[in-house]
């Protein structure tokens, strides 16, 4: 047996337990709605389901109050726990969304991870239900893209919105345990620049693309209601054992993410936004040079020396593309580089408008010669029958 296996099975066993045991002190599954999308076809819904106490609030209902000498203990009590978490696994659920009504279960980790097809909901934000046995029926929001749109943003989290100032070994703890979001800094005009660009595609979906734990979703929506950033469906991950690995692969984390949102929306261009400071460079350039005509540029934010140097322990950027071998050598998909929202935007609404002209340029050839195509069948079929006649 490997060591994998055997880490996954000591996890699912002393979770088994954990939820033996907070069911004997009254405990109860209490269902977590988390922001899933789709399109008119079909609809990703996701949710989770943990243990929880019923004398206190869920993370989404709480009321946020101001960090000080008075509940600082209470505050680290609550942050403790949304981390540390015990979830049933394979427990019933039934989720409600559009027309459709889908039963299923929860994953070994609690997940709700559910495909409906024919939903029947027509382009927008929407809510869905979801009904865990022995827990309270909760609404989730989905978002259904609008099969006309042509332009989107994946936006990483983690010193691309948000400045941490953390050895990436502490940002998943401090997401969850620094629940205020005065005590977090926003990138300096990243919400603007987002903005920006969706003035010019008002329908545009923003997808958050992060190696952080489902854990710290909460705290993250709070921050980003704060400081203005758009709403959108937050791709995270687990932590814990895989059958291949002690722990998972943040890196094919967000090349399976990017594929899955290229297959549900094949029709729309990508703006890929992240940092410099771990892999978003290298995972962007190669999903770019796979598929080129699914994006439409890449933004990298800068970080400072100092910053390097928390996030991976070197004063330089981990790694970088081959400067002759990379999606802008090969396919003209530009990258723009910045320290900031603010020195972004001096080139980015350019470098998309540049794009999207040169889109459609290629659409409008593209429908030239399927149509010249389409006559020249035309004129072989009617010379074919002309022969014939004869």
């Amino acid at each position: 047996m490997g060591l994998s296996r055997i880490a996954g099975t000591i996890d699912d066993a002393v979770n088994r337990s954990s939820v033996r045991y907070l069911r004997s002190k009254g405990w109860r599954p209490r269902t977590i709605g988390l922001t899933g999308y789709g399109s008119v076809q079909s609809l990703h819904v996701l949710g989770r389901v943990v243990m929880s106490d019923p004398g206190e609030a869920g993370d989404e209902g709480e009321e946020i109050a101001p960090v000080g000498p008075i509940n600082v203990a209470a505050e680290a009590q609550r942050g403790w726990r949304s981390f540390f978490t015990a979830q049933p696994g394979f427990l019933p659920v039934v989720v409600r969304a559009g027309g459709q009504v889908i039963r299923t279960t929860t994953d070994r980790g609690g997940y709700i991870d559910v495909m409906v097809r024919d939903h029947g909901l027509e382009p927008g934000w929407h809510e869905v239900v979801l009904e865990a046995r022995a827990a309270e029926p909760v609404t989730a929001k989905v978002l259904v893209v609008d099969p006309e749109v042509r332009a989107g943003i994946v936006s990483d989290i983690d010193d691309t919105i948000m400045v941490t100032m953390l050895p990436r070994a502490f940002i998943a703890a401090w997401n969850t345990f620094v629940r205020h979001t005065t005590t977090r800094k926003p990138v300096p005009g990243m919400a603007e620049l987002y903005r920006t660009v969706l003035e010019e595609n008002p329908t545009a979906p923003v997808f958050y693309l992060s190696t952080g734990a489902w854990n710290t979703v909460p705290n993250l929506r709070r921050f980003m209601r704060t400081h203005g950033y758009p709403e959108g469906p937050m791709l995270m991950t687990d932590w814990g054992p895989t059958p291949t690995g002690l722990f998972r692969s943040g890196v094919e984390h967000k090349r399976t993410q990017l594929r899955n949102l290229m297959i549900t929306y094949p029709d729309i261009r990508w703006l890929l936004v992240g940092d410099d400071g771990q892999h978003d460079p290298m995972v962007y350039d190669e999903v770019a040079r796979e598929h080129p005509r699914h994006v439409a540029a890449i933004a990298i934010r800068e970080l400072t020396p100092a910053e390097q140097v928390l996030s991976h322990g070197t004063a330089e950027p981990i790694e970088e593309p081959n400067p002759l071998r990379n999606a802008n050598a090969e396919h003209g998909v530009p990258t723009v580089k910045g320290r900031d929202g603010d020195a972004l935007a001096r080139n980015l609404p350019d470098v998309l408008v540049a794009r999207r002209e040169q889109r459609l340029a290629e659409e409008a050839a593209e429908a030239q010669a399927a149509e010249e195509a389409a006559e020249a069948r035309a004129a072989e079929a009617r010379a074919t029958g002309r022969h014939s006649a004869r």
